[in-house]
């Protein structure tokens, strides 16, 4: 199998496991920067980036006060914007996958602000993702059932003993722990019965467990029996064969390549993962592949990587642009189909081609504008050789000849670092 050459590797490990290279990056050893994305030092950079505070939820208005109604809404929409400005910045400076691996398990355990409508909860979900993100998959998935969160976003506290609902059980299975095919409508309504019991409170708080309103009693799913609770319900789904290989599967499409792994790799993948389901043992393994150096292996950057990786190369914080700019920021991402914390379905975002709609290839020109005019430019204004400038800047291997001659002709280094932002050789991570 032909390889894609030393340096390539390196933008492939750093855009994959992180949000794009950072200068200095791409002249690290290869074995360096695995161990600085996936060994288990702590994203010092990340971690000096602290929540936002006061995202408590506004009072329940009266139903017929329209205006408290209205400036309940304001609020939630401005703690929304703080905490999704709060996870932009953050993602910017982090050094490690950790928060690479957050934003991949935001799009699997996919959650939308737009239902839930409380940014408390929406961070202490994204907390656990973080803290579990290179972990145990079998801490991470059962962490996520009795999420208060997921909870709201999938009816769980509609979930009660003698009128139970399903789509916390069957999502949980379809979409986060086996797919399609791997479960019985049966196990769909005996997994609700173990679900229940979870309750929302009216303060705002976590969610609680009632055991009054607990379904206990014999429980028959995926082929066992027993008085299964949620915890139970979890550890049945990723006791299956079919888990392993669902949840390598869709880190692999995410992060190596769209192509399916074929058997010899996903057996060996599979050890890697193992009986404790370690994702950092996984990831390591993963990117030792020769799949993940097969010049095929390219994938389109999603909205938020991209928007992420071009701040990092520039050198801009979201948290330090001004309001205006942030909120052209944040319009971008929306304009191109993807905002941190309103994914659009149970079912995440889309992936590959998908991004590369002519509307949003005019938004990704926009934003890129914006952002370039704030940035510090000077390394490709002073330079003789402007093009391979900003692809050094960009952390671009190289140009085609035809994105080579097209950036040929632009002049003022904000335009040009734009237009190179939109070539084809930065949107798709080769």
């Amino acid at each position: 199998m032909t390889e894609i050459s030393e340096r390539a590797v390196l933008r492939r490990l750093n855009d994959r496991l992180g949000f794009g290279p950072a200068p200095g990056d791409l002249e690290a050893a290869i074995d360096a920067t695995v161990r600085r994305l996936l060994g288990p030092a702590t994203d010092a950079a990340a971690a000096a980036v602290p929540p936002p505070t006061g995202l408590e939820p506004p009072a329940q208005p009266k139903k017929d006060d329209q205006a408290a109604k209205k400036a309940a809404n304001r609020q939630r929409a401005a703690q929304e914007r703080k905490l999704t400005i709060w996870w932009l910045d953050r993602m910017v400076v982090s050094r490690t996958a950790g928060e690479r691996l957050t934003w991949f398990w935001h799009g699997h355990f996919a959650t939308s602000n737009q239902k839930v409508r409380n940014a408390a909860w929406m961070l202490a979900q994204n907390q656990t993702q973080r803290r579990l993100a290179l972990g145990r998959f079998g801490d991470l998935a059962p962490a996520m059932i009795v999420d208060t969160a997921m909870i709201r976003w999938l009816d769980g506290q509609r979930n009660r003993k003698g009128a139970p609902n399903e789509n916390l059980a069957r999502e949980f299975m379809e979409l986060f722990t086996l797919g399609i095919g791997h479960y019985q409508e049966a196990d769909v309504a005996q997994g609700a019965r173990c679900l229940t019991g979870w309750v929302l409170r009216k303060d705002g708080k976590a969610a609680t467990f009632q055991r009054k309103r607990f379904d206990s009693g014999s429980k028959t799913v995926l082929g066992k029996t027993g008085d299964f609770d949620a915890k139970g319900f979890a550890g049945l789904a990723l006791a299956q064969p079919a888990s392993a290989e669902f949840v390598i599967g869709r880190l692999w499409f995410r992060l190596v390549s769209a192509t399916p792994p074929d058997a010899a790799t996903v057996a060996r993948l599979t050890a890697a993962y193992g009986a404790d389901r370690d994702i950092r043992s996984l990831l390591t393994a993963m990117v030792a592949e020769p799949g993940f150096k097969d010049p095929a292996s390219g994938l389109v950057k999603q909205p938020v990587e991209w928007a992420v990786g071009l701040m990092r190369a520039l050198g801009l914080r979201p948290a330090k642009l001004m309001e205006k700019e942030q909120t052209k920021l944040l319009a971008g991402l929306r304009g191109m189909g993807q905002l941190p914390y309103r994914p659009p379905s149970v079912g995440g975002w889309p992936a590959g081609a998908s991004w590369l709609t002519t509307s949003a290839g005019v938004t990704r020109l926009r934003l890129a504008q914006q952002l370039a005019k704030k940035a510090d430019l000077s390394a490709v204004e002073d330079a003789h050789d402007k093009v391979a400038a900003v692809a050094a800047l960009l952390g671009v291997d190289g140009w085609s000849e035809r994105t080579k001659n097209a950036l040929a002709g632009v002049k003022n280094p904000a335009q040009l670092t734009a237009v190179a932002a939109c070539a084809p050789e930065y949107v798709v991570s080769g």
